[in-house]
């Protein structure tokens, strides 16, 4: 049972469950209004696959640091419950896996292709080159956490006869977009609170290289960026995600600002508030769209015109 458990903690259960919240709302926003439970249920399991296949190449290429950090050092690579050769094994699998399942159970080549594009880009771009290089790692290298994404909507467009050609794929971009910009102000708070790990692992995290300060400047700038990426998809949607998409969108903007004021201030701060703030926005952003979506409300562009 303690090798199932270890091989369960290789995949990130909690980082995995955040990404399929993001494929949801995307897919029920590609035919708004028509539920696909099977290909929905479908996806989030190849889904679910390719991510443990990511994150799981990422825990053996990040054996040798998670020794060093308090937050990481019980993972089954660091505390050798598993062999970094079987952890390879296992991701292969998985990888293949979800490959397949996309492509031939939910019948969408384009999001079999897109699942590996993402490990590809997790693993060898984010994990094996920017992530010890630079302290802009998470803003680039989270483009991979938007993928699911892409996954989704591939998966609909490909099934449905009421979704066709390109131009509906704006909207997928923006849901992207809003992952892209979410990501940053998200890891940037877990940075702060653990600043000192990445510190002692050499992992060049903006808190660490810059004055914390500096760090949240940055964290109001990508959080207002995120609220007002998530505007861009109101005319498409109905008036239960408007209200949602800006209702969230001040509240999460007011955390960021009072971490920054609270920085300023000087004495003790809790970024941990913001990071737990950050994965509630998004829930609730994504939350209000698939409400939208499955009611089929009017779209507030249909109704201004």
């Amino acid at each position: 049972m303690d090798t199932v458990k270890a091989y369960i903690a290789l995949t990130k259960p909690r980082v995995i469950e955040l990404l399929l919240v993001a494929a949801i709302p995307a897919m029920l926003q590609a035919d708004r209004g028509e539920v696909h439970v099977g290909f929905i249920l479908a996806t989030l399991a190849g889904g679910w696959m390719g991510a443990a296949a990511a994150n799981t190449f990422n825990m053996v290429a990040d054996s040798d640091i998670d020794k060093m950090m308090k937050r990481t050092r019980k993972r089954p690579l660091a505390l050798e419950s598993v062999s970094n050769r079987n952890a390879m094994i296992f991701a292969t699998t998985l990888m293949v896996a979800s490959f397949l399942w996309l492509w031939l159970l939910c019948n969408s080549l384009l999001a079999a292709v897109f699942i590996l594009m993402t490990i590809a880009f997790y693993v060898f771009v984010y994990t094996m080159w920017l992530k010890r290089r630079t302290d802009q790692n998470v803003v680039w290298g989270g483009a991979a956490g938007c993928m699911p994404v892409f996954v989704g909507w591939a998966v609909i467009t490909d099934n449905t006869t009421n979704v066709d050609g390109i131009w509906h794929w704006w909207q997928a971009l923006v849901l992207f977009m809003v992952i892209f910009f979410w990501t940053p102000p998200h890891t940037w708070a877990l940075g702060l609170r653990y600043r000192e790990d990445y510190e002692a692992a050499g992992v060049p995290m903006m808190p660490v290289v810059h004055e914390p300060i500096y760090v949240t400047k940055r964290i109001i700038a990508y959080t207002a960026a995120t609220a007002v990426t998530t505007f861009l998809l109101i005319p498409a949607a109905g008036w239960i995600y408007a209200v949602v998409s800006v209702a969230a969108g001040a509240w999460f903007l007011y955390g960021s600002i009072v971490l920054h004021r609270d920085v300023k201030a000087g004495g003790s701060i809790r970024p941990m508030k913001l990071f737990l703030m950050s994965n509630n926005y998004l829930s609730l952003v994504c939350v209000g769209l698939s409400v939208d979506a499955v009611l089929g409300l009017q779209t507030i562009g249909s109704l201004v015109s």
